[in-house]
């Protein structure tokens, strides 16, 4: 019965023995050490369709349609009081407004590094802290007030020229008894 009770603290003794030098092993083996900047750590948030109308001598141009990708520390990002993308909107409608000098009919006026470089240094200005590593495109696209109107009259007249739903036809032949 002693040789039992023996064996039993032994093998509990050796278990605890393993598992306590595994977790020591694994500490110093580098687990769960913090990412590196722009290899990990870093979240990717989308915006949704930013729609900014374009207004030339008081008529509206066109809408700028951008759908952007940010790239945010986590924790910094916990720490906003206002959502960070209403941060991003708020400066994509600023730097249209502050810009008037870009025109979207041409594309030669368009810097794309300049209005991402001017999205992510004025979000990070604006909360005081580096929130924006970095901003990417997803989607950029310009329509005029004319491509609109078009595309309208277009979907329109296809929906009204759409043939109604055909009601089934009866069958022409006697039914089977």
């Amino acid at each position: 019965m002693i040789k039992v009770i023996a064996i039993a603290v032994w093998v509990c003794a050796a278990t605890l023995g393993a598992v306590f030098y595994s977790f020591q092993a694994a500490g110093q083996s580098g687990v769960g050490e913090k990412p590196k900047p722009m290899l990990g750590g870093l979240d990717y948030v989308k915006t949704d369709v930013i729609s900014v109308p374009l207004i030339r001598d008081s008529k509206i141009g066109g809408y700028f349609l951008a759908k952007l990708v940010y790239t945010v520390e986590p924790e910094q990002i916990k720490k906003l009081s206002i959502p960070a993308e209403a941060l991003i909107t708020d400066q994509v409608y600023g730097y249209l407004y502050s810009n008037p000098q870009i025109d979207f009919t041409k594309k030669a006026t368009i810097d794309l590094d300049a209005f991402r470089a001017a999205i992510r240094d004025t979000v990070n200005a604006r909360v005081g802290a580096t929130l924006v590593h970095e901003v990417l495109i997803d989607q950029v696209n310009f329509l005029s007030k004319d491509e609109i109107r078009d595309n309208w009259l277009r979907h329109r007249q296809d929906s009204a020229t759409a043939p109604e739903t055909a009601k089934p036809a009866e069958a022409d032949a006697p039914p089977a008894h």
